[in-house]
């Protein structure tokens, strides 16, 4: 068998690490997702299951199941933490500012804490904190509720979802990621990070009103769109595309000529 050459293989990894360099940071959600302890498990097509409590900003306990009437954004988090669920909860409202897709009628995100020791005071002032960033306060208003719930409630809406995190000290270690669900309550879509694209947030929502499963590609359309910003919108990255597609097409040529076989002199 012929051994493949240092330089070959020297080559081949320095275009690889170019291209994970060229997608930017490694999404927090799929680092943790390696480990059994933390991160999300995706769970596409299941249902949630019934009995699932929570207490709203009214001090209402109320049943997840009949809060979900309409595709439906859940968002798990704790309030007082110190790392990612504040800029995933700004890139939500960034996003629900930017979509022009209506709250509370085209759909609504829900947040709840999953640390049962939290309370509803704590809840409000973070709504109040959110709210404060977006010009469409009214309607976010409505349409983004928060919560919090118990810890047989937690454990089985965090289970049903796939959302794995640990506690440590007086803190949790978490991934970044949200999930939609259909009207009828089926997890079609999960949206990792802390940014989201407004066009995947909308394909997201209305895929999930049909009830439509896709696959996670958050990822995928960050790295062929850019945003443009005077026409306030994201259009393909073409010198991004096509140097990727030059790039491997250059490395299967060079590993065709590298490797091919010699032919034998007469």
């Amino acid at each position: 068998m012929r051994l493949i050459p240092k330089q070959v293989l020297f080559f081949v990894a320095a275009l690889v690490c170019l291209q994970i360099n060229s997608l930017g940071q490694i999404n927090p959600a799929t680092n943790a997702q390696n480990s059994p302890e933390i991160g999300v498990i995706e769970h596409l097509d299941d249902y949630l299951p019934e009995g699932i409590y929570l207490t709203g900003l009214d001090s209402q306990q109320v049943l997840l199941s009949d809060l979900i009437d309409k595709p439906t954004i859940l968002n798990f988090v704790y309030y007082r933490c110190p790392g990612i669920c504040s800029p995933l909860m700004e890139g939500l409202a960034e996003v629900m500012d930017r979509s022009d897709l209506k709250p509370n009628e085209d759909y609504q995100v829900l947040t709840i804490s999953f640390d049962p020791t939290e309370t509803l005071d704590l809840a409000q002032r973070k709504k109040t904190n959110y709210l404060n960033l977006v010009n469409k306060k009214e309607a976010i208003a409505a349409g983004w509720k928060f919560f919090i719930s118990d810890s047989a409630s937690i454990a089985k809406a965090v289970q049903a979802v796939g959302f794995q995190y640990k506690k440590t000290g007086n803190d949790f270690l978490h991934a970044a990621s949200v999930m939609v669900i259909s009207p009828d309550g089926k997890i079609t879509r999960y949206l990792n990070g802390i940014y989201f694209l407004p066009f995947e947030f909308k394909m997201a929502i209305i895929e999930a009103n049909k009830g439509q499963s896709g696959p996670t590609i958050n990822k995928i359309l960050q790295f062929c769109y850019s945003y443009d910003p005077q026409g306030q919108t994201y259009v393909l990255n073409v010198t991004k595309v096509a140097g990727t597609v030059i790039i491997f097409f250059a490395l299967v040529i060079f590993l065709f000529l590298i490797l091919k076989p010699k032919r034998k002199e007469v």
